[in-house]
């Protein structure tokens, strides 16, 4: 709890995690048929996944920011990249032995990755141009779309017309924007004073331990859903 952590970001993080588990435990009574085939995939769901993911970026993003802002420590950011991107492999050759064609491809980590070095090209541009950057990134998979990256060494990309099923795929186009309006909204943050105003805010013991999972989120999302899976097993084959 030092004096320079902002604890609002570590909060934003937990409430982060608990939607994304929330929703992976019901894909997960889904796969066990305690819901209705392609539940997940109806109604407001995809919108849920697709916000809880953005939340994760845009937190990247402003994380990023806060950490490298004001010169960028190369030791620490390449730390971290490699802790997010190491998890990124591993996530991948998991499922790659688990899920046969389905595997995790780029997901949600190799996204984090790819938008953190890619955002340090961004942290002394203007706030401007880094938003309309975000922009382009948006707007690219429904603007560049083509055959020409259908082949498997660009599925990281974004702009193929053929996307083979993945349980998780957050490619770089579209899912760079969220970083970098991170990024913009943090350095917003910045001029207006308002980290400063956070840094302010000391939660009590109940507050305390909320924080918890936010500072230790890349643990929690790698463990979260083996634990889950493995719990609705036991109550569906046992109970």
């Amino acid at each position: 709890m030092t004096p320079q952590r902002i604890h609002a970001i570590d909060l934003a993080r937990t409430l982060a995690l608990l939607a994304m588990a929330g929703y992976h435990f019901t894909f997960d009574l889904m796969l066990f048929g305690h819901l209705s085939p392609g539940y997940v995939f109806q109604g407001p769901w995809p919108l849920i996944a697709r916000a809880i993911a953005s939340t994760f970026l845009f937190l990247a993003g402003v994380s990023l920011w806060l950490a490298h802002g004001h010169g960028i420590r190369w030791t620490a950011f390449w730390k971290r990249f490699a802790m997010v991107a190491g998890a990124a492999a591993l996530v991948t050759i998991a499922t790659y032995y688990t899920m046969g064609a389905q595997f995790i491809r780029w997901g949600i980590l190799h996204a984090i990755a790819a938008g953190s070095l890619i955002g340090l090209a961004f942290l002394r541009a203007p706030v401007i141009l880094t938003v309309a950057a975000a922009a382009a990134a948006f707007a690219a998979p429904h603007l560049g779309r083509s055959d020409l990256f259908n082949a498997p060494h660009w599925i990281w990309l974004g702009l193929s017309t053929e996307i083979p099923p993945m349980m998780d795929y957050e490619p770089l186009l579209p899912w760079l924007c969220p970083v970098l309006l991170g990024l913009a909204t943090a350095k917003l943050m910045t001029r207006a004073g308002a980290w400063e105003t956070l840094r302010r805010w000391q939660p009590g013991p109940v507050g305390r331990a909320a924080l918890w999972p936010g500072k230790h989120s890349l643990a929690i999302y790698l463990i979260h859903q083996p634990v889950l899976f493995g719990a609705v097993y036991v109550f569906t084959r046992y109970l």
